[in-house]
């Protein structure tokens, strides 16, 4: 039998286990649901770490339970994960407390306070606020601060995927590309910031508390015999670094250079390129690192992006969810029939998706404008969806002036994407083709490409990608509704923030929301 590849994707919600061909072509695969985080008081967002393992766990069991050939040909491991979702491990690998998720809206005391020079630098760009609300998302800070003996126990702080590849192989160890949050981490030199440098006071952990980094692509272990038998393959095989779920995402969807973007229609909505040069599309907001060794993955997201959709579900649509139940299909299948029932442009509502406060715009808050009679709860939806192209339409320019290049073409993948109408809208949004990927688990394909390359089984990753990557619909833009979209982008809706910004900063001061840094 031909090897094969096992990728652990480990979500928010939600494991999986997936077995892939050399080829990309996806064999097998187990889902093992839980619980988002554990109940708490409102703001917080924590989960047992062990939640993760034993997924892992009974994912793989059921794999090789259900397909022992396959696992049993299991070359190679890959570990995918969410993003800032920190985990405190004790010297022997076990977590100390929860792990605390990218969710979380606790408040850390900015650690670090610019001085007279650099806050006023910072104010000339806008980011003087946002220097400081980015430090108050500082997981490592909130629990020095809060739970010190927590804190100094300490062995390691890890991202999930640390966790799960110490687990695995033994070793505190983490893939270069998995280190993407509120961390002491240089993302131009893709390594860990030096003592003194601004990431380092801005997010301060002590470098013996970090794991060790290793490229994607490189094996970081092997799988032990303790890990093996309990999760049913074979002893001793390599665990291969990978990267985070959006920027293997994105490579699962062969975006591995100029011409092209990735577009994730998930909860947090995003937009990523894969470049040879490091490009900051909102200043001071980084570049990823890539899984793609000694690239980047500069990206801007849409916070609570298509997370819209399980809102608009839940307020508007009681009834299209009801009878998909009935007829056994998805409830998005009967929402694209609220979106064939609409014009394009929504008969002039327009939505701006800016549902949470961003770093340069600290007192955002989400507009709809444009009601009139006509409008019912199915122009709402649409609204909803062009609105959240709009966005990530908004996020192409800025990667596209921050890169100098081009792009020609959209990769999309993500819950959303599996809707025809939500991909047919932001094709003619964008004016691009857009195309998605035969496989609709983009992540777990892009750790079995950096797997594969790890092995040997071809030269590179960006290889492994080329070969394994396929496509399975190009949707190619209507000239007629791109240029309705393009008027009302360039006329309506790059207009809004800025005119209704004074409002914001009103409600903000009348109603201290959204807050102010500590």
């Amino acid at each position: 039998m031909e090897p094969t590849l096992l990728s652990i994707d480990c979500g928010t919600q939600s494991l999986r286990a997936l077995l892939f061909d050399a080829r990309g072509r996806l064999l097998a695969k187990r889902k093992v649901e839980y619980e988002p985080y554990a109940p708490g008081p409102p703001g917080r967002a924590e989960q047992d770490a062990r939640v993760y393992w034993r997924a892992l766990v009974e994912a793989c069991r059921g794999l090789a339970a259900g397909e022992p050939g396959l696992m049993a040909a299991a070359a190679g491991v890959g570990v995918t994960a969410q993003r800032d979702s920190m985990i405190c491990l004790d010297e022997a690998g076990e977590p100390l407390r929860p792990a605390i998720l990218w969710l979380d809206q606790r408040k850390a005391r900015p650690p670090f306070r610019p001085g007279l020079p650099l806050r006023a630098a910072l104010a000339c760009v806008g980011m003087a606020e946002a220097v400081l609300l980015t430090q108050e998302e500082g997981k490592g800070s909130w629990i020095r601060q809060n739970e010190p003996e927590t804190w100094e126990r300490t062995r390691k702080y890890v991202q999930v995927s640390g966790y799960l590849t110490r687990k695995l192989c033994g070793r505190f160890a983490d893939s270069v590309a998995s280190q993407i949050g509120h961390l002491p981490f240089d993302y131009r030199r893709q390594a860990w910031a030096k003592p003194g440098s601004l990431n380092a006071r801005m997010f301060p952990v002590e470098p013996g508390k970090l794991p060790e980094l290793v490229p994607a692509g490189e094996t970081i272990g092997e799988v032990s015999s303790a890990a093996a038998a309990e999760i049913g393959i074979p002893a001793g095989i390599p665990l291969v670094a990978a990267g985070s779920d959006k920027g293997c995402e994105t490579l699962g969807m062969g975006v591995v250079g100029p011409g092209r973007a990735s577009l994730s229609f998930g909860t947090t909505a995003t937009i990523q390129a894969t470049t040879a040069r490091y490009a900051e599309p909102i200043a001071f907001m980084p570049a990823y690192p890539s899984p793609l060794p000694g690239r980047f993955n500069p990206e801007v997201e849409i916070f609570r992006g298509y997370w819209m959709v399980t809102w608009f579900k839940r307020q508007f649509a009681y009834g299209e969810v009801l009878e998909a139940r009935s007829r056994g299909i998805e409830a998005e299948a009967m929402l694209d029939e609220l979106l064939r029932a609409t014009p394009a442009g929504a008969h002039g509502l327009v939505m701006q998706p800016y549902w949470t406060p961003m770093l340069k715009m600290p007192s955002a808050k989400g507009a709809v404008i444009g009601f009139g009679d006509v409008h019912e709860r199915a122009h709402l939806y649409r609204a909803i969806i062009e609105g959240l192209a709009y966005g990530l339409k908004e996020g192409l320019g800025a990667i596209e002036r921050s890169t100098k290049a081009r792009v020609s073409e959209l990769a999309v993948s993500g819950g959303a994407s599996s809707s025809d109408e939500i991909c047919r809208i932001s094709s003619d949004v964008f004016d691009l083709p857009l195309y998605r990927g035969e496989s609709c688990e983009s992540s777990g394909l892009g750790a079995a490409m950096t797997t594969a390359a790890g092995l040997g089984l071809y030269p590179g990753v960006e290889a492994a990608a080329a070969a394994m990557s396929s496509r399975s619909r190009v949707f190619e833009p209507d000239p007629g509704r791109a240029r309705l979209y393009r008027e009302l982008y360039e006329r309506v809706y790059l207009r809004m923030y800025k005119a209704l910004s004074p409002l914001y900063e009103e409600i903000r001061e009348i109603t201290g929301y959204p807050e102010k840094p500590l």
